[in-house]
């Protein structure tokens, strides 16, 4: 929902919303451990975000990576600003591929701009829409790498810990092969038919509209 917006918003010509565009884009062509470790100095106790709170009055700001009541949407977060480029880029893709006329009929027509993008809009992105949906889901499944440099797995029991951590930890870190391959298979599984389901649902949609 978040790139639907950003992307609605940088729709425009102009070297501004260029520019824009490439700021939203340039997390995604950074390493994931590196998003992890500079989120990791700013959100630390003593960090930049806790400092800003502290000059606006705030007297003990959260512990955003280490109180399991925030750690897990702290990550969550994190891992949503890295992937908002890519989910604007293709939602631009789509609203770019909208034909300009359409928009003009609806105008005439007497649509204002909430109802061209439900009647106009909306249904011509059902394509962005799958392809947002499907590569965030099979991301999310295989999260590993922001949950080791940033909380492994922790605080507490597992508060962060993802099915590809588990899998991984338990392979290596555990020394148990055997059990972890099983994991891996099991993980499969549902990856495979959480995505075939949600793309049998998407592209339904797509023919329906």
């Amino acid at each position: 929902m978040l790139g639907l917006l950003v992307a609605l918003l940088l729709d425009k010509p102009g070297r501004f919303y260029n520019a824009m565009r490439s700021v939203f884009f340039t997390p995604m062509i950074l390493s994931s451990v590196v998003v992890s470790v500079i989120w990791t100095r700013l959100l630390d106790t003593d960090g930049l975000v806790n400092q800003a709170l502290r000059a606006l009055g705030v007297h003990q700001p959260p512990a955003w990576l280490s109180d399991p009541d925030y750690a897990l949407y702290s990550v969550a977060s994190i891992i949503s600003w890295q992937m908002l480029g890519f989910c604007v880029v293709v939602y631009l893709a789509g609203l770019q591929g909208v034909p300009v006329e359409l928009q003009e009929a609806s105008s005439i027509d007497g649509a204002g701009p909430i109802r061209r993008f439900r009647a106009v809009t909306w249904p011509l992105l059902a394509p962005a829409l799958t392809i947002n949906t499907v590569v965030l889901l099979i991301s999310a499944f295989k999260t590993y790498d922001y949950i080791k440099v940033i909380t492994n797995g922790g605080p507490g029991a597992g508060t962060t810990a993802t099915i590809a951590f588990d899998v991984l930890q338990t392979g290596f870190d555990a020394n148990h092969v055997g059990y972890a391959s099983a994991m891996a298979v099991a993980m499969l599984v549902i990856v495979g038919v959480t995505t075939a389901v949600a793309l049998w649902i998407l592209r339904r949609r797509e023919i329906d509209l």
